[in-house]
């Protein structure tokens, strides 16, 4: 019976005239909670049967004026059609009809049948009870994909965003490029952030904030993401090395503006350029933005937001690509900064589409251990610097500090005249331009019955060098159980480190402790020679920098090194294992 009536239905709306607005609409009808799909472009293809939201409130107007002969508005007959007209747009931007069966149809016009998840909008070509993206139970609908799309997610995009940003009254043409950077000065270009904490967010963003970038910072829960975001809005607001303040907008889709503004308190954050707003609509959120000449726009944060006109709901990953979308055309076509927070997933990678970190031009991570107080800033992607950059924060009661000495995160008190700190030594790496000194502990058992063990120190390399000092140097260690650290619980990954591996475990297994001011850079082959590093020069400044008397180099690259200013620090060379042991472990 539902069939003969969806058929008579139809008939009936073939026979109405052009000027009625069934006729040249593509609709979807709700009969006995089964949805039937019509359309008239079969037998009046010169008609058009795109479906827009100003074609669904069309439909609504005059229904509801039949119902209500009064003329006034009834809004719920137009909520239940935008809620009819969201519901058939599926991820992806594609378009999805509800059919009565579920059968695909017979002929040119036959339809795919999908599954697509009525909350994050996520689709299969089958049935499952839980959905693979948000884990919804039985939230799989059948929905019938049509050949026809009746509009897609960028067409809903423009519609929505036309209004917010600026018109061009003269149509873009291609640009030759030596025309672009024509009266641009590259110095002044870049926002600069001032101060040794802007300083240092500067060199991980590639030496300063470029105008109509989109940045995107992850992080664990609790890391630091807005207070570090909240400092930034604060520098830039403040514009010190700008020619003045100028209106930052900081909007906040997890707290109230109250607690923001008690954070800022608590930071000594008083600039009165700040501006506060606590939203997740997207489009509200642009509309605010107009009312002010912004310097930069921060969103805390991306997973938090939604785009009317989008399915799913706000996190999900149609939300959170179509936004990501908006805010980028609204940063490029503005000029204006945008900051995102990305929340993370138990992997560690950011919530959401792999296509997120596409879009945006720069992606940075915060770290930090939850026994420490110190928190890193990485970059990871970049299109306006080097992804090799790093800073380096302590997170006080006051704020984020920039640590002006990193390598003191990772030295411990040395004590020379205590023979029980037998087994420490100093070596330099590098991470990014930066170079940290830390230090590698080793202790060596006799009769142990735990042979190997290393934290820090990738367990193959420390084999290697271990049987090195065997074979190459004469050290009786295999009746010794060898132990390897690294303090603070940072990974040794280069091989800069092997001589200071090789040295702990000597001053460990001769009883003989190291001198304070000593440090180790290079590398140790299997015949036990000692070879040079990449970037030695900005090892050994960083070693004079920190005040150390004493290196111990490779032989090879004794000569590199003639023009640098070394100072009191004393370089020794050593050409393998054999003569850096003599040299050090020689009683004095």
């Amino acid at each position: 019976m539902q069939a003969l009536r969806a058929l008579r239905f139809q008939k009936h709306l073939l026979n109405l005239p052009p000027s009625n607005p069934f006729s040249s609409l593509r609709f979807t009808i709700i009969c006995n909670s089964r949805q039937f799909h019509f359309t008239r472009r079969k037998h009046f293809p010169e008609e058009s049967t795109a479906l827009t939201e100003d074609a669904v409130q069309g439909w609504a107007a005059p229904s509801a004026a039949r119902e209500n002969p009064s003329g006034e508005n009834v809004p719920q007959r137009e909520s239940k059609s935008r809620a009819n007209y969201s519901n058939v747009l599926g991820s992806k931007g594609r378009v999805y009809e509800v059919t009565g069966n579920g059968n695909k149809k017979k002929g040119k016009g036959k339809s795919k049948t999908v599954w697509v998840c009525s909350d994050c909008g996520y689709d299969d070509g089958q049935w499952w009870g839980i959905c693979k993206q948000c884990n919804g139970v039985n939230t799989m609908k059948r929905f019938s994909e049509g050949v026809e799309h009746l509009t897609s997610g960028f067409e809903v995009l423009e519609n929505v965003t036309r209004s917010w940003l600026p018109h061009q009254s003269v149509r873009a043409m291609p640009t030759k490029l030596t025309d672009v950077n024509k009266g641009i000065n590259q110095s002044n270009w870049r926002i600069p952030l001032s101060g040794l904490f802007g300083a240092e967010v500067g060199r991980v963003l590639g030496g300063g904030l470029v105008p109509g970038c989109l940045v995107l910072i992850g992080g664990d829960p609790g890391v630091g993401k807005s207070t570090l975001l909240l400092q930034i809005a604060a520098i830039v607001a403040e514009g010190c090395d700008m020619g003045g303040p100028a209106p930052v907008l900081y909007v906040s889709g997890e707290e109230s503006i109250e607690q923001i503004g008690n954070r800022a308190d608590r930071m000594r954050i008083g600039t009165d350029e700040l501006f506060l707003y606590a939203s997740t609509d997207v489009e509200d959120i642009l509309e605010k933005t107009q009312t002010l000449s912004l310097r930069a726009l921060v969103i805390d944060s991306i997973q938090t937001v939604y785009l009317r006109g989008v399915t799913g709901s706000a996190g999900g990953l149609s939300q959170v690509k179509e936004c990501t979308e908006v805010l980028l055309r609204f940063a490029k076509k503005t000029n204006i900064p945008v900051f995102l927070i990305g929340h993370v997933t138990k992997s560690g990678e950011i919530a959401g589409p792999r296509v997120l970190e596409h879009i945006v031009d720069v992606v940075l991570y915060m770290e930090g251990e939850k026994c420490s107080s110190h928190r890193l800033l990485r970059s990871v992607k970049n299109r306006f610097g080097s992804t090799d950059e790093l800073g380096v924060f302590e997170m006080s009661q006051s704020g984020l500090q920039a640590v002006s000495n990193p390598s003191e995160m990772f030295l411990s008190e040395q004590q020379s005249d205590s023979e029980f700190l037998a087994g420490l030594a100093v070596t330099v790496i590098m991470d990014g331009s930066r170079a940290f000194l830390i230090e590698i502990q080793a202790l060596c058992v006799a009769g142990s019955s735990v042979s190997r063990q290393v934290n820090g120190v990738q367990a193959g390399r420390a084999e290697m060098i271990i049987s090195v000092l065997i074979k190459q140097a004469g050290l009786k260690l295999q009746e010794n159980g060898v132990f390897l650290n690294v303090v603070s619980g940072v990974s040794l990954s280069e091989t800069a480190g092997d001589l200071a591996v090789a040295a702990a475990i000597c001053s460990s297994f001769l009883e003989f402790p190291l001198p304070v001011g000593i440090a180790f850079i290079g590398e140790i082959g299997l015949g036990g020679e000692i070879r040079t590093v990449p970037r030695m020069d900005k090892r050994i400044n960083t070693v004079v920098k920190l005040g150390y008397k004493k290196c111990i180099i490779p032989k090879s690259a004794e000569t590199s090194l003639s023009a640098l200013d070394l100072g009191d620090t004393e370089i020794v060379a050593c050409r393998n294992l054999k003569e850096m042991i003599n040299i050090l472990f020689r009683k004095r």
